[in-house]
């Protein structure tokens, strides 16, 4: 018998379970170290975005407390089902119910043993904790293992948000699970957290969904056409984009000079639209539809009698702001404010200006009645 064993005072029957522990720690290590590794693969492909992964393993110390406890509920060594622990903290609420669905599938759970602890507390309290599933590796995971025992190994599986993972950090550190008396008016302002906790985590997976909805709803819209219904943000812009809108205008630009297009992306330019006063997606459409042949004239002006033969793709989209620009009495100082905006700052950026301004302005679509 080990004489460390004497050192926690235990019963025979819980110091055997502390000497099986010992003989078996390299398989609980090597245990946790495969579900970390298989749950952080099921994670990355499942895309979820979540707050971490951890695991340990039951000290010595730890499992020795518990069995001065509680040794006699437990026959074996196998019956602990908590010495090999993970947790996967996720943001939202409903993230640990999609983590469940993927720890079902990549490892076999004990449902006898699992617990769903969100849904055990009284109504008329604030309880606080989190999905716990007991389960072991399956076959395939213990293929060409070396060590004994890993299929019969048993082990924890906690999924809990970040505010529930918050709360039972706090509970436990403020001894609120403890047993020991806590007098009543702390125990009361721990419920009022307890609360605060919960319905924060509420609100945050509302807002997640009414935010999704709304940017479901705008896709609707664009893909629709319905461009006057929706606002002019970084989201809807991009929406807008993916309909190639300025394609036509673009492909026109590059036969001037049969140039390749180069893509390139014309988000820097939504700061422009919204400096200039766009508030919709439908201001930038009349804007496109309006100056799309001033536009062409311009890059022809430009580009003729040059040998560029490679253009980016956001270029139709800056010669419609750059006619637009002048068009509406913005002047130099209008198509340098541009020039910065997407560039940063430049010393050219007054030059070139100057430049584009003096050559726009002999040409024939300055003439029209815009």
């Amino acid at each position: 018998m080990d004489s460390r064993a004497k050192d926690y005072g235990l019963d025979l029957h819980c110091t055997m379970i502390l000497e099986a522990y010992r003989e078996f720690l390299p398989s609980f290590r090597r245990v946790l170290e495969i579900v970390l590794s298989e749950l952080q693969r099921i994670i990355d492909e499942s895309g979820l975005f979540i707050s971490g992964i951890e695991g340990r393993v039951k000290t010595e110390e730890s499992l020795a407390g518990k069995l001065e406890l509680k040794g006699s509920k437990y026959r074996t060594l196998c019956d602990i089902t908590d010495i090999v622990g993970a947790r996967v903290i996720t943001f939202y609420g409903e993230d640990v119910d999609k983590i469940s669905s993927l720890v079902d599938k990549a490892f076999d759970v004990d449902w006898k043993e699992s617990v769903d602890k969100r849904r055990l507390h009284a109504l008329d309290s604030f309880g606080y904790d989190s999905l716990h599933y007991i389960c072991s590796l399956p076959e395939r995971l213990c293929e060409g293992e070396s060590l004994p025992a890993l299929k019969d190994i048993r082990f924890e599986i906690q999924m809990r948000t970040v505010l529930q993972h918050a709360w039972a950090t706090i509970s436990h550190d403020t001894g609120y699970k403890s047993g020991f008396e806590i007098p009543r008016e702390h125990l009361r302002n721990l419920n009022r957290l307890a609360g605060v906790l919960e319905l924060a985590d509420e609100q945050f997976s509302l807002i997640r969904s009414s935010i999704n909805d709304y940017r479901r709803k705008v896709d609707s819209l664009v893909k629709g056409g319905k461009f006057e219904e929706v606002l002019l943000d970084g989201d809807t812009f991009r929406s807008y984009l993916e309909l190639n809108p300025f394609e036509f205008l673009m492909k026109r630009i590059a036969m001037i000079n049969q140039a390749e297009i180069q893509k390139s992306s014309s988000m820097p330019y939504l700061k422009v639209l919204q400096d200039l006063g766009f508030t919709t997606l439908a201001d930038v459409e009349n804007m496109r539809i309006r100056y799309t042949d001033a536009a062409y004239h311009l890059a022809v002006s430009q580009l003729g009698g040059t040998d560029i033969d490679i253009i980016t793709s956001s270029v139709a989209l800056q010669d419609l702001l750059t006619v637009y620009i002048i068009s509406n009495g913005g002047g130099e100082k209008g198509l340098e404010k541009m020039y910065t905006t997407v560039g940063g700052p430049s010393a050219y950026n007054a030059v070139r200006a100057k430049q584009v301004f003096a050559a726009a302005a002999e040409l024939p679509f300055m003439k029209k009645d815009f």
